[in-house]
């Protein structure tokens, strides 16, 4: 497979100044440069040079497109392997005809999805911890996020588990050596070693823990269901967080039928919101159908704002509500402040706290930074953690980092028990692999298949 050459268009479909279209692999410069017009051929060319020209069709010698072609030859270059961009202008025709003509030669074909990334991996380039991290790259909806992703790109998660391995091996190989020559042994020192570096490693992986609560929301965002009963303001909401008329707003009950999804990003979060229809009992069959995708909205959640109206008296369809989202992360949005109110506070703290209610008005923008802070609050104590730490963001990860902790506190209490250290070891050597699946070094091939199946066709 990698003495296959690949090509793919690796920018947006769409008009565009300009689209780069990816070629990789051995025959790279060779199969472009029988293309290429240009005045240096390019197979003479210099490595990270770039060269202008045109894709010129060799049926006809018609000129297909005005180019330029930059060449990074191996192993300079992401892939390792020769490696050719051709940017073309960014139009739909442009980039399908320079495209065509490229898998029109016999020694070039159409790359898989994440293929280019698959191959900077297989060839050593990069870890699976760092091709992973391109993804949340590519997907960032924060500046925070897209440094957190950028630094695990830089090989910084890589590099903080191949310390905790390091120890690892070490134990593994005095382990060894105890069990090869007994003789030698003292038992009560070698015990005594196991659960030192055991522990070493345990606190360093709960160093690498204590961040990924914040890690997997900044990369996957927290989703936020908005919700109430029909004109509390719950869409003028959505459309003040998102500074745009996402959603219909109208004074006529039941306007928002179905959930309206969109992404903002507060204080450095994403949230993921969801526009809900108003949650009230009704008979007509389109808004029942709403109300049921509401609830389920809510169901899924993991903030819910629960949005009521100030200017008004709680409604029995609220305090049903209500009694639902007991033990629930909830923020009450008391709305329309700006008007005479009439709403209970009191019926509301019997049922969420102090801390969980912010009063605004979504006409007036007034109070919505009160929410932004409640958010911050709720999720991440009032602040983010400092951006120098390694974040851990993916879920992979984080599953991967408890169990090989669980196996080190296994290792621990068995010699804590007095059992034999070459059962000890098993427990040790499960903590190496399950750290190295981390970063690909004993990951199987379906789960590397998997992870790059998600990647762009292009990346």
């Amino acid at each position: 497979m990698l003495s296959d050459t690949i090509a793919a268009i690796s920018t947006a479909v769409g008009e565009s100044g300009i689209a780069v279209i990816r070629v990789s692999g051995p025959d790279a410069i060779k199969e472009v440069g029988q293309l290429l017009r240009s005045r240096t051929p390019l197979t003479e060319a210099d490595s990270h040079t770039v060269h202008y020209g045109f894709i010129i069709d060799p049926a006809t010698q018609d000129k297909l497109e005005e180019v330029l072609v930059t060449v990074m030859r191996a192993p300079r270059s992401f892939t390792t392997e020769d490696v050719v961009e051709i940017s073309t202008h960014g139009g739909v025709i442009s980039v399908k005809r320079v495209m065509d003509l490229l898998l029109q030669q016999p020694n070039i074909r159409l790359a898989e999805p994440g293929e280019f990334t698959k191959r900077a991996f297989l060839n050593g380039r990069i870890d699976l911890s760092q091709a992973e991290a391109v993804i949340d790259l590519i997907r960032s909806k924060s500046d925070r996020a897209f440094s957190v992703a950028l630094k695990q790109v830089e090989g910084e998660l890589s590099r903080q588990i191949g310390i905790l391995r390091h120890s690892l091996v070490e134990t593994i190989a005095h382990i060894e050596v105890n069990i090869d020559y007994p003789e030698h042994d003292v038992e009560s020192l070698t015990t005594a070693f196991i659960k030192r570096k055991c522990s070493e490693v345990m606190e360093g992986i709960d160093r690498l823990l204590v961040t990924a609560n914040q890690g997997k929301i900044l990369r996957e965002g927290i989703t936020t269901a908005i919700v109430g009963r029909p004109n509390v303001g719950k869409s003028s909401l959505l459309n003040a967080l998102a500074q745009e008329n996402k959603a219909i707003v109208t004074d006529i009950p039941g306007t928002t039928r179905d959930v309206i999804e969109e992404f903002v990003t507060i204080n450095n979060i994403p949230l993921r919101l969801l526009d809900t229809a108003g949650i009230r009992e009704t008979l007509d069959v389109v808004e029942r159908i709403g109300v049921e995708r509401s609830r389920a909205a809510v169901g899924d959640a993991d903030l819910i704002l629960l949005v009521l109206n100030g200017a008004e008296p709680l409604h029995e369809d609220e305090i049903t509500l209500m009694d639902s989202l007991r033990g629930r992360q909830v923020i009450v949005l008391i709305n329309k402040t700006d008007l005479p109110q009439q709403l209970d506070r009191e019926q509301i703290r019997a049922h969420f706290s102090e801390s969980q209610m912010v009063e605004l008005s979504v006409r007036t923008q007034e109070g919505l930074p009160a929410l932004e802070e409640a958010i911050t609050q709720l999720f991440f104590g009032g602040k983010l953690e400092s951006s120098d730490l390694t974040y851990v963001s993916n879920v992979r990860h984080i599953s991967l980092l408890r169990k090989a902790k669980q196996s080190l506190q296994e290792a621990y209490e068995a010699a804590d028990a007095g059992i034999p250290i070459d059962i000890m070891q098993i427990d040790v050597r499960n903590a190496w692999e399950q750290l190295g699946e981390v970063i690909g070094d004993s990951a199987p091939d379906a789960l590397i298949d998997q992870i790059f199946s998600q990647f762009c066709l292009g990346k």
